[in-house]
């Protein structure tokens, strides 16, 4: 059987009154997810079928009934940024600030340049995305088209045009 959680008889008091209390359907659920497994002895996971959330959220949930009945002030949501990354921000904003520098001067910007020398400096190559990614992040988001394929022949595009070649 799994394990369930063990709380005091203050916190289950107090999660019964929030219940007979509760103004909204959060404050409820917090206080059922610490009545339920306590009076029906049932793991987090079924708790979580009955109240209609997962067994993570019930752990969640509960320990932040635990911090309101204790007076302590409630820890915010701390899942959202950047788990997965080569470099942190700084040390991208510090790679990136000599292409800055040279682009402001009126440099252009070469991506094949920049993914070199950042394969160079993590040790392995990386996906062209990445450096377009890195780039938008320290907003640098100019991608400018040729204005014509370099193989492109002068004449066939003349042919190609849609005015009339009897017109007057």
């Amino acid at each position: 059987m799994a394990k369930t959680a063990e709380l005091s008889t203050q916190v289950i008091a107090a999660a019964l009154a929030m219940a007979q209390s509760a103004e909204t359907p959060d404050e409820l659920r917090m206080a059922q997810t610490v009545l339920i497994p306590n009076l029906l002895q049932i793991s987090d996971e079924l708790t979580g079928q009955i109240v209609g959330r997962s067994r993570a959220t019930v752990v969640r949930l509960r320990k932040r009934f635990r911090e309101f009945c204790s007076g302590q002030e409630p820890q915010g949501r701390n899942w959202g940024g950047r788990r997965y990354g080569y470099l942190s921000v700084e040390h991208e904003y510090q790679f990136l600030s000599q292409y800055f520098e040279q682009a402001s001067h009126g440099g252009v910007l070469v991506v094949s340049e920049i993914k070199k020398a950042f394969e160079t400096l993590v040790g392995h190559k990386v996906a062209k995305t990445t450096i377009y990614r890195m780039l938008d992040r320290h907003d640098w988001g100019k991608i400018m088209p040729r204005p014509r394929h370099p193989k492109s022949n002068p004449k066939a595009r003349e042919g190609f045009k849609k005015t009339p070649k009897d017109r007057v």
